[in-house]
Protein backbone atom coordinates (compact mmCIF):
# COMPACT_ATOMS: atom_id res chain seq x y z
CA UNK A 1 0.00 0.00 0.00
CA UNK A 2 1.09 3.33 -0.54
CA UNK A 3 0.98 4.36 3.34
CA UNK A 4 4.09 2.18 4.21
CA UNK A 5 5.44 3.24 7.44
CA UNK A 6 3.58 6.20 8.12
CA UNK A 7 4.01 8.41 10.79
CA UNK A 8 1.31 11.63 11.81
CA UNK A 9 2.06 14.12 14.32
CA UNK A 10 -0.96 16.33 15.32
CA UNK A 11 -1.20 19.29 18.12
CA UNK A 12 -3.95 21.88 17.68
CA UNK A 13 -4.59 21.20 14.27
CA UNK A 14 -7.46 19.80 11.95
CA UNK A 15 -7.77 16.25 11.76
CA UNK A 16 -9.39 16.20 8.53
CA UNK A 17 -6.09 16.91 6.80
CA UNK A 18 -5.05 13.84 7.27
CA UNK A 19 -8.12 12.26 5.73
CA UNK A 20 -7.44 15.08 2.77
CA UNK A 21 -3.72 13.60 2.31
CA UNK A 22 -4.65 10.48 2.02
CA UNK A 23 -7.12 10.58 -0.34
CA UNK A 24 -4.74 13.01 -2.43
CA UNK A 25 -1.57 10.77 -2.65
CA UNK A 26 -4.49 7.27 -2.80
CA UNK A 27 -5.64 9.53 -5.85
CA UNK A 28 -2.07 10.14 -7.31
CA UNK A 29 -0.77 6.72 -6.99
CA UNK A 30 -4.08 5.25 -8.70
CA UNK A 31 -4.23 8.42 -11.27
CA UNK A 32 -7.89 9.43 -10.26
CA UNK A 33 -8.12 12.66 -12.13
CA UNK A 34 -11.44 13.08 -11.27
CA UNK A 35 -10.81 13.05 -7.48
CA UNK A 36 -7.92 15.28 -7.91
CA UNK A 37 -9.72 17.84 -9.70
CA UNK A 38 -12.15 17.38 -6.99
CA UNK A 39 -9.39 17.84 -3.73
CA UNK A 40 -8.09 21.25 -5.77
CA UNK A 41 -9.14 24.32 -5.69
CA UNK A 42 -9.83 25.67 -9.04
CA UNK A 43 -6.96 27.89 -8.79
CA UNK A 44 -4.45 26.00 -6.98
CA UNK A 45 -0.42 26.66 -7.81
CA UNK A 46 1.55 23.69 -7.40
CA UNK A 47 5.57 25.17 -7.12
CA UNK A 48 8.53 22.48 -8.05
CA UNK A 49 12.29 23.38 -6.28
CA UNK A 50 13.80 21.42 -9.17
CA UNK A 51 12.20 24.35 -12.06
CA UNK A 52 10.82 27.08 -9.68
CA UNK A 53 7.67 27.30 -11.66
CA UNK A 54 4.23 26.98 -10.78
CA UNK A 55 2.00 24.93 -12.46
CA UNK A 56 -1.68 25.30 -12.61
CA UNK A 57 -3.97 22.41 -11.72
CA UNK A 58 -4.49 21.50 -14.91
CA UNK A 59 -0.61 21.51 -15.91
CA UNK A 60 -0.30 19.39 -12.62
CA UNK A 61 -2.41 16.85 -13.57
CA UNK A 62 -1.04 16.39 -17.28
CA UNK A 63 2.56 15.59 -15.24
CA UNK A 64 0.45 13.38 -13.41
CA UNK A 65 -0.95 11.68 -15.81
CA UNK A 66 2.50 11.47 -17.82
CA UNK A 67 4.03 10.04 -14.32
CA UNK A 68 1.12 7.34 -14.65
CA UNK A 69 1.95 6.18 -17.95
CA UNK A 70 5.56 6.60 -17.65
CA UNK A 71 6.11 5.23 -14.22
CA UNK A 72 5.66 1.24 -13.46
CA UNK A 73 5.07 -0.15 -9.34
CA UNK A 74 4.09 3.93 -8.57
CA UNK A 75 4.07 4.61 -4.80
CA UNK A 76 4.83 6.61 -1.62
CA UNK A 77 6.64 4.92 0.85
CA UNK A 78 8.39 6.58 4.42
CA UNK A 79 6.33 8.73 4.23
CA UNK A 80 5.99 11.01 7.81
CA UNK A 81 3.07 13.54 7.64
CA UNK A 82 2.93 16.44 9.94
CA UNK A 83 -1.19 18.06 10.52
CA UNK A 84 -0.41 21.55 10.03
CA UNK A 85 -3.35 24.44 11.47
CA UNK A 86 -3.25 25.19 7.47
CA UNK A 87 -2.64 21.72 6.33
CA UNK A 88 0.13 19.23 6.19
CA UNK A 89 3.52 18.46 5.23
CA UNK A 90 4.96 15.61 4.04
CA UNK A 91 7.69 13.54 3.81
CA UNK A 92 7.79 10.72 2.07
CA UNK A 93 10.09 8.96 -1.08
CA UNK A 94 8.47 8.13 -4.53
CA UNK A 95 9.56 4.60 -5.64
CA UNK A 96 8.84 3.24 -9.19
CA UNK A 97 10.29 1.57 -11.86
CA UNK A 98 11.18 3.53 -14.94
CA UNK A 99 11.60 1.07 -17.91
CA UNK A 100 14.77 1.14 -19.97
CA UNK A 101 15.95 2.48 -16.29
CA UNK A 102 15.48 0.37 -13.33
CA UNK A 103 14.45 1.46 -10.07
CA UNK A 104 14.58 4.68 -8.64
CA UNK A 105 14.00 6.72 -5.67
CA UNK A 106 13.05 10.47 -5.12
CA UNK A 107 12.83 11.54 -1.71
CA UNK A 108 10.53 14.97 -1.19
CA UNK A 109 8.99 17.15 1.21
CA UNK A 110 5.55 18.82 0.71
CA UNK A 111 3.78 21.79 2.07
CA UNK A 112 0.67 21.76 1.14
CA UNK A 113 -2.09 24.49 2.20
CA UNK A 114 -5.57 23.83 2.55
CA UNK A 115 -8.50 26.08 2.50
CA UNK A 116 -11.94 25.83 2.21
CA UNK A 117 -11.15 22.06 2.35
CA UNK A 118 -9.92 21.87 -0.79
CA UNK A 119 -5.57 22.09 -1.93
CA UNK A 120 -5.04 25.60 -2.33
CA UNK A 121 -1.24 25.15 -2.76
CA UNK A 122 1.54 22.82 -2.81
CA UNK A 123 5.53 23.81 -2.16
CA UNK A 124 7.44 20.59 -3.36
CA UNK A 125 10.83 20.07 -3.02
CA UNK A 126 12.77 16.84 -4.66
CA UNK A 127 16.13 15.40 -4.94
CA UNK A 128 17.00 17.23 -8.51
CA UNK A 129 19.28 14.46 -8.70
CA UNK A 130 17.01 12.04 -7.88
CA UNK A 131 14.70 13.14 -10.97
CA UNK A 132 16.99 12.96 -13.39
CA UNK A 133 16.60 9.88 -15.26
CA UNK A 134 12.84 11.22 -15.66
CA UNK A 135 13.89 14.52 -16.67
CA UNK A 136 15.82 12.05 -19.52
CA UNK A 137 12.92 9.88 -20.14
CA UNK A 138 10.78 13.50 -20.92
CA UNK A 139 13.67 14.75 -22.86
CA UNK A 140 13.22 11.51 -24.86
CA UNK A 141 9.32 11.73 -25.60
CA UNK A 142 9.23 15.54 -25.93
CA UNK A 143 12.61 16.34 -27.45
Amino acid sequence: MFLDSLTVTTSSVNTGFGDLADRFFAAVCSGDEAALTELYSPDARIWHNDDGREQTVAENLRTLRWLGRTLEDFRYEDIRRYLLPDGFAQQHVLRASLPGHGPIEVPASLFVRVENGSIARIDEYVDSAATRPLQLAATRRHP
